[in-house]
């Protein structure tokens, strides 16, 4: 028998491309380590061996429905660069794409890490609000754009926004009703400079919708009423995601879809009547006499139902304190609005008078 080279498998067994160092990857990038995972494949940080710098390549599982969505993912990209070359509104670049070994592999710049692993790692303390206010006016600017080329994100949250350059000061900082216990260590970033990434669930308005899209946390009413959704629906996720940066943590925590709509009530009122009868209509599981959420149903758990009371209006949430908190509230309020068609747009939201506030510099 002649000695046969063994053929080295480069997928697991899910169609994850295996990454090893130093892995020359299309004649050009050099790996140099995992930066991320997720449901869709996995980024590595790579040095490009022609330029002689460092890059971030989203390298694609080898199976079919990946490798589509993949395929939107860089038509959406190339539009973007093509109407904004100069990048003034903040969403990832692509660079070039390839197919490596069946993974498309979509080669982007290298930030700094995603504003959910920052919240983390800083163990969940809240953004100073002159930084809220810099991440809010990028953010709204990033989607008023997409929106302006007919897109929706579908999938905006903290893990989907990066941050330019990670570096940070640390400062003392008191903690809160312990006079005596040593100051607690807060992380604060230098530069609020963000970037918006993951456009492999952007949908074009004109184009097929799934019915369900969003990450739970971040997924507006009309989603879970199987109402149709549009633009609207990334507004409400950025209205999450300010609350988030406020508080630290998220603002709705559940994988239940009455629950959650039971969680919505109590922190931005009542449901409008018009609204829910839609709803009721749509999904009248969620619903009683009429248009009425049927909240707690007689199965939900103890647990449930002390989740739900735990909510807080968005009022105590953000307390107007003063014209800086009196602006957030009512820009939080307007945008998490249960009727898509009462929501305020992006672009509208631009021109709230929270962004001519001049914040002061705060811990």
């Amino acid at each position: 028998m002649p000695h046969q080279k063994t053929h080295v498998p480069c997928d697991d067994k899910e169609g994850h491309y295996i990454i090893v160092p130093d892995d020359l990857i299309n004649k050009r990038y050099r790996t140099v380590r995992l930066l991320g995972q997720g449901t869709f494949g996995k980024v590595v940080e790579a040095v490009d061996e022609y330029e002689n710098k460092r890059v971030a390549i989203k390298i694609i599982r080898a199976i079919q429905k990946y490798r589509d969505a993949s395929k939107i993912e860089v038509r959406v990209l190339q539009k973007l660069k093509e109407r904004d070359p100069e990048n003034l509104h903040k969403c990832i670049h692509l660079l070039r794409w390839f197919d490596h070994r069946n993974h498309i592999c979509i080669v982007s710049e290298l930030f700094g890490m995603c504003i959910y692993d920052f919240l983390k790692e800083n163990e969940f303390a809240p953004f100073p609000r002159q930084h809220i206010q810099s991440f809010a006016k990028q953010l709204l600017g990033s989607v008023a754009f997409l929106h302006d080329l007919h897109l929706i994100h579908t999938d905006l949250k903290p893990e989907n926004i990066l941050l330019v350059k990670n570096d940070y000061t640390t400062v003392p900082v008191q903690v809160a009703g312990k006079r005596n216990a040593p100051p607690k260590h807060k992380r604060i970033l230098n530069s609020t400079d963000i970037r918006l990434i993951d456009f492999g669930s952007a949908t074009f308005e004109e184009e097929y919708h799934s019915t369900v899209v969003s990450t739970r946390h971040y997924r507006a009413p009309e989603i879970i009423l199987g109402l149709g959704w549009s633009y609207p629906c990334d507004a409400f996720s950025l209205g999450c995601i300010l609350v988030e940066f406020y508080t630290g943590v998220a603002l709705f925590q559940t994988h239940d879809n009455l629950e959650h709509l039971a969680m919505m009530e109590q922190v931005m009122g009542k449901m409008p009547d018009r609204f829910a009868r839609a709803g009721a209509r749509s999904k009248p599981e969620f619903f009683k006499d009429g248009a009425k959420l049927d909240w707690p149903k007689a199965k939900a758990s103890r647990q449930s139902k002390k989740d739900v009371r735990a909510c807080r209006s968005l009022q105590e949430i953000i307390p107007p304190t003063d014209t800086l908190n009196r602006h957030f509230l009512d820009l939080v309020r307007k945008l998490l609005t249960f009727d898509p068609a009462q929501r305020i747009s992006v672009r509208e939201a631009l021109n709230h008078p929270y962004f001519s506030v001049s914040v002061s510099n705060e811990l």
